[in-house]
Order: C-alpha cells, then sequence, then structure tokens
C-alpha cells in the first residue's frame, strides 16, 4: 500500500511537537512566552498557529482532506468521520474546540457548550487555561464576536498548542463547528 505508507511520511513530517495531553495548561513553544501586556506576542503566536496548521493541512490532503461526502462527530466515541458514496471511510480522534454562528458573527467556546461531552473539550478547557495563565481574554470569555478568520485561529491554536494533526470546520446550518483531530485511520471498500 504505497498511499498509505506516504500519508504516514507526510504525516510524519509536517508533526510539530505541542502539549501533552496529559499536561493541564498547554506551554507555547521555548521563547513564544505570551502575555495580556503585549497582545503582539499573543498575535505572533496565533500567526505562527495558523502556518502550522496550513502545512499540515496541505500534508492531509494526500488522504482527501475537505474532498469527502460526509463528516459526523460520534460523541459517544469520539470520532470524527468522514464518509464518501463510494464506502471510504477516514476515522480521527476528535476534540471540539468551538462554534462560530454566521448569523451574528459569533464565536461559542466548546468548554461552555453543554451539548458537547466533556471528554471532547478537554482540549478547548486547556486553551482557557492557557488563557487564565496568560491573561488572553479571548481565550476566557465564553462567547464573543469576531470572523470566520478568528475562529481559524482558535482551531489553530488549538493545533499547535495541544498537538492536533489537523482541524476541520464542519458546517452545521448558519454555524460552523471548529474541532481538531488525532492520528488518521483510513478503509476503502
Amino acid at each position: 500500500m504505497p498511499e498509505k505508507s506516504l500519508l504516514y511520511c507526510c504525516l510524519a513530517v509536517i508533526m510539530i511537537s505541542g502539549c501533552s495531553r496529559t499536561s493541564n495548561a498547554p506551554q507555547p513553544p521555548e521563547g513564544t512566552a505570551v502575555s495580556a501586556t503585549d497582545p503582539d506576542e499573543f498575535q505572533t503566536l496565533l500567526d505562527a498557529s495558523m502556518q502550522e496548521l496550513q502545512l499540515k493541512t496541505e500534508g492531509h490532503k494526500v488522504w482527501g482532506l475537505g474532498t469527502f461526502d460526509r463528516w459526523n462527530v460520534d460523541q459517544d466515541v469520539g470520532d470524527l468521520v468522514f464518509t464518501n458514496e463510494d464506502g471510504t471511510t477516514a476515522v480521527a480522534p476528535v476534540q471540539i474546540i468551538g462554534s462560530f454562528s454566521t448569523n451574528d458573527n459569533s464565536w461559542l467556546w466548546a468548554w461552555d457548550n453543554p451539548s458537547i461531552n466533556d471528554a471532547l473539550k478537554v482540549d478547548a478547557a486547556k486553551l482557557k487555561e492557557y488563557g487564565e495563565t496568560h491573561g488572553i481574554e479571548q481565550l476566557t470569555s465564553r462567547k464573543w464576536t469576531g470572523t470566520e478568520d478568528d475562529a481559524w485561529a482558535m482551531a489553530a491554536l488549538a493545533v499547535k498548542l495541544c498537538d492536533a494533526q489537523g482541524a476541520y470546520r464542519g458546517p452545521a446550518g448558519a454555524t460552523y463547528i471548529f474541532m481538531t483531530f488525532g492520528e488518521v485511520s483510513i478503509s476503502r471498500p
């Protein structure tokens, strides 16, 4: 299966270390400490996070990220599942970071959303804790007004600080669910 080997090779090349799933508050990469007294430092961290996510997203195109017919989150299992009509599936562990409503341009953190299983908002809670530690209001305010780009930045930050493999924006009516995912398993009929 050369395709599967290529996938593992691409994922290994683009993987960058972040926080450990067992640690409490995530820490930025060495030399990028952030505080509320310097918003430029937080913006620099967000910019680096977006660049990392773009690289990882390019690597995930090998298995078809963004080309599947359907997506679903199985909250009971904790998986993000992509499916195609031909029976091809891609499955990965998922963390829900938050949601963006196009009706009022608002972001709602998963850590404050009661419809999300607690196990699927662990990484969102780590970002809240990071925000509390570093005085970053955007990470500690349950809901705020912003843009879709701001929502992507929060997902990218979660990818970077929580060592996720990538992020996905799942449409749900006028709302987009922003989530991160782990190692992807592909199965074909």
